[in-house]
């Protein structure tokens, strides 16, 4: 294993470090219990708050400021965080109008947050985030995962929040946003979680795992590499599949890096799903390319497709200032 690396159980801290470093107008970072706040909170703005474990990066602690997350829980490598990093965060970042969970649909996600928002002494709701239609269940989940998705998600109902809805139509949107996404990845190689020091699974080198999840787990398949057009051809008809968007919709296309996969190739994607989309008469009307939902050192991708209305659009086009999403 070759990874920058002082000692891996200061992995976590380390980098929490430097990114507060790196951000300090954007973000502040606390320690004991761990979390990453937003550095100017919005007064009686509800609180969006999310979370996982560490190896995902930028999601979510690069999506923590203005018109995103107010705050993000962060575990160890593929861990959970516990309840009382969600409770502190909660206390930190309330400014009157309630909090809000975004969460990804993974066994020990779901299961702390949900006893967090039970302990919670502060008015709350919760978004689970379930995109991925690779797998209806995994060891990971009850159901659907939650994946590149879950930034889609956090972005319009960053929006909404700053604009002023209230606790419970932004628990709706999220909502509504959740059931107009969907995604699924393929991935050629697996992931080093650092404590393990090896590879998450073994693959060859002509071979991919198709419908892989964001913590190594296996896919639907796996099966030998084919061309770029066909793979995207498959992962788009799961995924319309699922969402049965009418003919003529809008969509915003998202496709997202596992970590160690060149953007050179992931625009070839972007390519290859724009002919496919067109030629379903599916119009893209936003792009977001790149790595965002990752899997540490995976080589691979996902694609994410949301269908859009003139609202949705308008949240997604709304500013936001970020570590990793900057614009307007």
């Amino acid at each position: 294993m070759k990874k920058f690396i002082n000692h891996v159980d200061a992995v976590l801290r380390e980098s929490l470090s430097g990114l507060q470093a790196a951000h300090a107008d954007i973000l502040t970072v606390h320690f004991d219990p761990t979390f990453v706040r937003r550095a100017e909170l919005k007064p009686d703005k509800v609180a969006l708050i999310s979370g996982g474990g560490t190896g995902h990066e930028p999601l979510h602690t690069g999506y923590v400021g203005q018109g995103m997350l107010d705050a993000a829980c962060t575990g160890q490598v593929f861990t959970s965080p516990t309840p009382d990093q969600m409770l502190a965060a909660a206390e930190a970042v309330h400014t009157g109008a309630g909090v809000l969970f975004i969460v990804k649909n993974y066994a020990g996600d779901s299961m702390n947050f949900q006893m967090a928002s039970e302990m919670l002494d502060i008015e709350n709701a919760t978004v689970i985030v379930n995109d991925d239609v690779a797998v209806q269940n995994s060891t990971h989940t009850t159901g659907r995962r939650g994946v590149a998705g879950t930034l889609v998600v956090e972005k319009i109902v960053g929006a909404a929040a700053e604009a002023g809805l209230n606790l419970a139509q932004c628990k709706a949107m999220g909502d509504r946003v959740n059931r107009a996404t969907a995604s699924m990845g393929v991935a050629f190689t697996s992931c080093t979680v650092p404590a393990a020091g090896r590879a998450t699974f073994d693959i060859g080198d002509d071979e991919m795992e198709f419908g892989v999840g964001i913590h190594g787990e296996p896919g639907r398949r796996r099966e030998p590499v084919r061309p770029a057009q066909s793979i995207v051809d498959e992962l788009l008809e799961c995924i319309l599949t699922d969402l049965k968007p009418e003919p003529g919709a809008e969509v915003l296309l998202h496709v997202n890096g596992f970590g160690a996969t060149p953007l050179m190739e992931l625009y070839l994607l972007h390519h290859c799903a724009g002919q496919t989309l067109a030629a379903r008469g599916l119009k893209v009307v936003r792009s977001l390319v790149g790595n965002h939902t990752t899997a540490l050192d995976m080589a691979g991708a996902s694609l994410t497709v949301t269908v859009m209305d003139s609202e949705l659009l308008r949240l997604w086009d709304a500013p936001v200032r970020t570590a990793s999403l900057r614009w307007n």
